[in-house]
């Protein structure tokens, strides 16, 4: 069976170190240590734009460590036709402008055809309602892929 192309957004990298949220602290530890290598899961350059403006230089080493020590490679890179349909989510009212960051995250795996968008952003991502506006979007845009805005504990015991 093909395995599955997870995009990580950034908020599943910060859950590593969530001390102030242990239960998804562990469940994201559980999800990098035991089932990462069931799925090609790879990251963007917004990721990166997102790790280099945290404030905590503490963290902000450990956030660059996690990529590295979990070899997560950076997927391709960043089009026009990305930061067009990040602004045609945030035009049509399912991102507000303020997260633009979160529209760019859904532009980039919708464009190159990831299967989940992995996120603890229950908010602006991972939820389904954004995740129907984002697919009737992308399919008046020409992506007939869908794209399946999910968390950890959606995708970890589906061994």
């Amino acid at each position: 069976m093909r395995k599955l192309k997870i995009y990580l957004d950034t908020s599943i990298i910060n859950f590593l170190f969530a001390k102030d949220a242990p239960e998804y602290m562990d469940i994201t530890k559980n999800f990098f240590d035991n089932y990462l290598h069931d799925y090609h899961v790879y990251i963007s350059e917004i990721v990166h734009v997102e790790i280099k403006r945290t404030k905590d230089r503490e963290r902000k080493s450990l956030l660059e460590l996690a990529i590295q020590d979990y070899q997560i490679e950076v997927y391709d890179t960043l089009s026009d036709e990305i930061e067009r349909l990040a602004k045609k989510y945030v035009k049509e009212g399912i991102i507000p402008d303020t997260k633009y960051d979160d529209a760019m995250h859904i532009a980039f795996a919708t464009y190159y055809e990831f299967d989940i968008l992995l996120s603890w952003n229950f908010k602006h991502l991972a939820n389904i309602k954004k995740q129907m506006e984002i697919n009737s979007i992308n399919e008046r845009e020409g992506y007939s892929k869908k794209l399946y805005l999910l968390n950890p504990l959606e995708v970890i015991y589906e061994k």
